[in-house]
């Protein structure tokens, strides 16, 4: 009995510092979304407290040191479920052009600069690339706030986080590497190595292993079970690689991307986010409790003017970025502001013995206060950066991104809109094409076309799609009952616009008719190119007809 009392006694003291940070992240949590903060700044400003009240000891444990490990897994696991093949192909200009260009200016300027006040250069390189990070979490939360996800800066944003996302993995291994003793030349290749390997694994798997597990575990039927497979393949991801030599992290991001072109995805993102922001918040307190409050209070000058210099500096770089990749002026800052914070990514990264050994302590805890002040204050420079930029527009709007002003407004990518899209291309004429089905959405995003996510059948999105900004809309869903039941809104908001709709068959073409819109009957032989012929009449303007569409007598009808 006494040994099972002394047993007892022994689990309890080990998890007890797990519960009580649990509960003290809550009430950390409730509290920054009271002052509307981001839950990081409140986990980061608990773990000072407790370091600043000298708890530290007395809530740390190998407990919640591997509850902090799992954040970070957890956290590369759900960036890898975001990294869809199919939206990296549709987007790789911005995300690899654009993303590559916006972490040369910002990592590199960084970087530079930390090389050029004496630190190492092994420092220099990591945490400057670091700094030039910005934060996944706060950016894309602000953007779907304020319904900037289609607009060009919230879809700029979103690429160029991808990139990033792909360079915080490259400094992860890289510091990984480091650690073992290496130089950083060879560090690098490495994690080159290493990353491609990753990429390749995970298409493999993907292909071949994904969909076979999951539809073996949906024939279960059971809830519980896709909750453990999610956790199994997170964990044993990172399991897998860190056995192989690998890092954890580098595992569990394999395992996201291995699921992200599954249709599960959606699944298991949900069964995983919980467990995500629960295990995140103990590597944020972690973090908090490592730094030592007797410099901060020493170096308080020290860590403001951190602060100050990393949003200053981390929004010029961006702007310039922008600039040098020809956006305006005004676009430029507004973009340059939103992404003008640091990152949770670097914060791992200064969390690592291997990079915070190679720097004074002081520097590192002062730059990881400055990064949580980043994170903290990003709504109001964003909002400066876009009240900035409102007050330098002048003439259209921002044409860098096609589609946000484009004379064509494209309604559904059947294979009617897709041969009109592909016509205007032909051509060099903008457009812009909503979806409003998930499967073609993602279908015509695959094949590279400037789709967006909207259903253009609620009228309270009118504004945001700029619908009175355009010369012609086009609606190729081959659904008539919207187009019924709007038209007289349509025509009070939008008098004179020619709307030219698709149609699967004659049944319909009198009645729309009737209702002001050009019917097609898409079942025709040479209904494309009718359609086609009606839109640039509308614009009037001469056109070519690209090579396949010429050929498209056999077009599949509207739906």
């Amino acid at each position: 009995m006494a040994g099972e009392a002394a047993n007892a006694h022994s689990v309890v003291a080990t998890i007890q510092p797990a519960i009580t940070l649990l509960g003290l992240g809550i009430a950390a949590a409730l509290a920054s979304r009271a002052l509307r903060l981001n839950p990081i700044v409140g986990y980061l400003g608990l773990g000072l407290g407790l370091s600043s009240l000298g708890m530290a000891e007395s809530v740390s444990g190998p407990v919640v040191a591997a509850m902090a490990e799992a954040g970070v897994m957890f956290l590369l696991f759900n960036l890898g479920l975001h990294f869809s093949l199919g939206r990296i192909r549709a987007e790789a200009g911005n995300i690899f052009g654009f993303g590559s260009l916006q972490m040369l200016v910002a990592g590199g300027g960084f970087a530079a600069l930390f090389w050029a006040i004496g630190l190492p250069p092994a420092f220099a390189v990591i945490a400057g690339f670091g700094m030039g990070l910005s934060s996944t979490a706060v950016v894309i939360g602000l953007v779907r706030e304020r319904g900037q996800e289609d607009c060009p800066v919230g879809r700029a944003a979103q690429s160029i986080l991808i990139f990033q996302d792909i360079a915080a993995i490259l400094l992860l291994v890289t510091a990984g590497a480091l650690a073992s003793g290496g130089a950083l030349a060879p560090a690098l290749g490495i994690a080159g190595a290493k990353a491609l390997a990753a990429f390749a694994i995970a298409v493999l798997f993907a292909r071949f292993l994904t969909e076979p597990l999951f539809g073996l575990i949906a024939r279960a039927g059971t809830t519980e079970v896709y909750t453990a497979t999610a956790l199994f393949i997170a964990l044993a991801a990172g399991w897998a690689t860190g056995m192989a030599g690998l890092s954890l992290t580098l595992g569990a991001f394999l395992g996201g991307m291995a699921v992200a072109d599954s249709r599960y995805r959606i699944l298991v993102q949900t069964e995983i986010d919980a467990f995500r922001g629960l295990f995140m918040s103990f590597f944020f307190i972690s973090v908090g409790l490592a730094i030592d409050p007797a410099l901060l209070a020493q170096d308080w000058l020290l860590v403001l003017g951190v602060a100050a210099g990393l949003i200053v500096l981390k929004c010029a770089f961006n702007v310039v970025a922008a600039l040098l990749n020809r956006w305006s002026v005004p676009g430029s800052i507004q973009l340059g502001f939103l992404l003008g914070q640091g990152s949770e990514f670097t914060l791992v990264l200064l969390a690592l013995p291997a990079v915070a050994g190679l720097a004074e302590s002081r520097l590192v805890s002062a730059m990881v206060t400055a990064i949580a002040i980043s994170l903290a204050v990003t709504p109001p420079v964003s909002t400066i950066g876009r009240k900035l930029a409102g007050r330098l527009r002048a003439g259209p709007p921002d044409k860098k991104l096609a589609g946000d002003d484009a004379p064509v407004l494209i309604v559904g990518m059947t294979a009617a809109g897709r041969a009109v899209a592909d016509a205007l291309t032909f051509n060099d004429i903008a457009y812009l094409a909503l979806e409003a089905d998930h499967g073609r959405f993602q279908m015509a995003l695959a094949d590279g076309y400037h789709v967006h996510r909207a259903n253009p059948g609620d009228p309270r999105s009118w504004d945001a799609i700029g619908m009175e900004r355009r010369q012609v809309l086009v609606i190729a869903t081959g659904d008539t009952a919207v187009s019924r039941e709007l038209t007289p809104l349509a025509e009070q908001r939008m008098p004179g616009l020619p709307r030219i709709i698709a149609l699967e068959g004659a049944d319909s073409i009198e009645e729309m008719g009737a209702l002001g819109l050009v019917p097609v009957d898409m079942s025709l032989s040479g209904g494309a190119e009718r359609m086609v012929e009606l839109v640039f009449s509308a614009l009037g303007a001469e056109r070519e007809l690209p090579v396949p569409l010429l050929a498209r007598d056999d077009l599949p009808r509207a739906a």
